[in-house]
């Protein structure tokens, strides 16, 4: 895949700047323009070995404790413990019940030094009770807090953002010297963790959040996945240079699209770096909120990664407690399980950028009452019998309701694989609604993306979860749920289709809320009120699933507003980046308000915040009075 990237940037940098930014790719051009500088250079990456057929990416072998992550092994389940790490037995207590089911590495928060002394005393537990499950400190600003828990788990998680560095833009343009002076700081700090964690035998995580970048970051490359990778590759470097090597990377992310982008990159730029970068991918949505909605998320977010062949352990981040999470991993990991190498190779080019998320570009047409295609909003097809059977009770049904009937309406069906249903429907006269015929022996990310490689752009794709429909009757909802959010969400983020079907659900309701749902977590068509909420751990200041519920109840009814709800401020500001308004921990029983990612409000009594924050969304404009009713099916 040969992809044109354009860099803008102030014309106050030197081309020395500028070359800084891309300087690791080949065939950069810098050209003047104007006030401002455009990078436009066109380089081969590369982030999945084939985008027709699965193929696990091949990575080093990291060992963390007693369980290896990457090369041949499966893919490794992760959670995190929400309990306060000063709280020994409440610490043990969890990490044994998440170990009892299935959890293989529990994560534990240590902000400061003296919680990371503490882990000691939760090892100690731990152990005593017979559970050898590897333990890993999350750090984020403390390296001493770093230093201390090295000491005593298997595992050390850094957050380049946050580990020593500066995040009040002191300094807004950045010369060559002065952003020298800043890695050589980092370094300072970064290189005795690496080296401690070499002696004791120690594995790290570099774990970018795109919430939580530095000014460094920010000033070259924007809140941009870009700027991600290149902020874990700043750390990796300075690892590299202590020759240590068991170490993994995660690109994290509230928003799907924006976390794959980042995670493709990264494996494109590792193979730019050479065979010797091939570490292994730790997955993970950040903030991918509760219930259905969050397993979605989670799903097209991790989901499509690991259809792709990416990413050796996981972590699924639900705001619910933390047990739960370790099915949803484990049935997300059994489903890609399923999936075939196959056999067929197919000399087809993709006609899509991977790196960038931009809708395929099909022209309008209309099928019954709605238009398709172009810029309209992506619509949701039923089935005749499932149209039947909630037909009575449309006016109920809210916002799921099914809008185009499969067998009222003229669909090609072809065999993606066959060159001439391609020759037959390319030379139609006018664009058509043209899906993959079901009964093939095609993973449906497999059909979908051959067929919009090379179906002419302007007709219209209807995609579809599954290619066969009647080998997933009575199957439980979890597996049907993961599935189809996994298998749309990653063709609606390539950019590929015009319209959805889902047909491994047998529930009429069902099948449309889920239909929705994935349209809405996929960030393609917004229908209801967006949260974006954090998983709760020993940081969180107030009670995260309490707490997400009344602002639901409170604001639930208002349709395209996003909001945020962030436990502390570790992440919090960043990943609200596409909030509308947020709901932030600021200390013990008190809350601040923000728009965006500005705070404007503050040290708000947790009692009154939620209050406050509707009366936040009125002085913006944004609030409507609930509809006395609202139904859900």
């Amino acid at each position: 895949m040969r992809v044109r990237f354009l860099f803008f940037c102030p014309a106050s940098y030197s081309v020395r700047d500028i070359q800084n930014i891309v300087d690791s790719f080949v065939g950069a051009k810098t050209i003047a323009l104007g006030r401002i500088f455009a990078y436009a250079m066109e380089v081969e990456l590369k982030y999945c070995e084939d985008l027709f057929r699965y193929q696990r990416r091949q990575s080093r072998v990291v060992t963390v404790g007693n369980v290896p992550i990457g090369g041949d092994h499966p893919v490794v389940i992760q959670s995190m413990i929400t309990s306060d790490t000063r709280d020994t037995e409440a610490c043990v207590a969890e990490v044994l019940q998440l170990a009892e089911a299935g959890c293989q590495m529990v994560r534990i928060t240590a902000q400061t030094k003296k919680y990371a002394q503490n882990l000691e005393h939760i090892r100690d537990g731990v152990r005593a009770a017979g559970c050898h499950v590897p333990l890993v400190a999350d750090i984020h600003f403390k390296p001493d807090a770093a230093f201390e828990a090295a000491q005593w788990v298997e595992k050390v998680r850094v957050n380049p953002g946050n580990y020593a560095d500066k995040k009040k833009f002191e300094i807004r343009e950045y010369t060559d010297a002065q952003y020298a002076e800043e890695l050589e700081r980092i370094r300072e700090e970064f290189a005795p963790l690496v080296r401690l964690c070499k002696e004791l035998g120690r594995a790290i995580r570099i774990g970018t959040n795109h919430g939580s970048l530095s000014d460094r970051i920010m000033n070259r490359y924007g809140d941009t996945p870009l700027g991600m990778v290149e902020s874990a590759l700043e750390f990796a470097r300075i690892a590299r240079e202590e020759d240590f090597h068991n170490f993994v990377f995660s690109m994290k992310a509230s928003n799907p699209k924006v976390m794959i982008e980042a995670y493709r990159l990264l494996v494109a730029r590792l193979a730019e770096e050479g065979e010797d970068w091939n570490y292994p991918l730790h997955l993970g949505v950040t903030e991918a909120g509760d219930g259905e909605d969050g397993r979605i998320k989670s799903a097209i977010g991790i989901g499509s990664l690991l259809a792709d062949g990416i990413g050796d352990t996981i972590r699924v981040s639900l705001t619910e407690d933390a047990v739960h999470e370790v099915p949803v991993a484990r049935t997300l990991v059994d489903v890609v399980s399923q999936m075939s190498s196959g056999r067929e190779s197919y000399d087809v080019a993709p006609n899509w950028n991977p790196f960038e998320f931009e809708r395929r570009h099909s022209e309008t047409i209309t099928l019954g009452n709605f238009s398709c295609g172009g810029g309209e909003l992506m619509r949701v097809f039923t089935t005749r019998s499932k149209y039947e059977s909630v037909s009575h009770k449309l006016a109920q049904m809210g916002d799921y309701q099914p809008e185009i009937v499969l067998e009222d309406t003229e669909i090609i069906r072809i065999d993606p694989r066959s060159e001439a249903a391609f020759a037959a429907i390319n030379s139609e006269q006018s664009p058509q609604m043209v899906t993959v015929s079901d009964g093939l022996d095609l993973h449906p990310i497999s059909a979908f993306r051959l067929l919009a490689s090379q179906l002419d752009a302007r007709h219209n794709i209807l995609l579809k979860d599954t290619l066969h429909p009647q080998q997933m009757g009575g199957e439980d909802f979890l597996p049907t749920l993961l599935r189809a959010a996994m298998n749309l969400g990653s063709l609606i983020c390539d950019g590929i289709g015009d319209a959805i079907l889902v047909q491994g659900e047998d529930a009429p309701g069902q099948s449309l809320r889920l239909s929705y749902n994935i349209l809405q977590a996929a960030g393609a068509r917004i229908f209801k009120t967006d949260y974006v909420a954090c998983p709760s751990c020993g940081r969180t200041l107030f009670n995260l699933q309490e707490t997400t519920q009344k602002i639901r109840e409170a604001t639930g009814h208002l349709k395209g507003v996003r909001i945020a709800v962030m436990g502390c401020i570790v992440n919090g500001p960043g990943e609200m980046a596409d909030a509308d308004f947020g709901y932030v921990g600021g200390a013990p029983g008190k809350i601040n308000l923000y728009v965006g990612k500005q705070a404007v409000k503050f040290n708000i009594p947790e009692g009154e915040a939620v209050e406050r924050l509707q009366d936040l969304i009125r002085e913006h404009g944004r609030w409507v009075d609930a509809p006395e009713t609202v139904v859900e099916i």
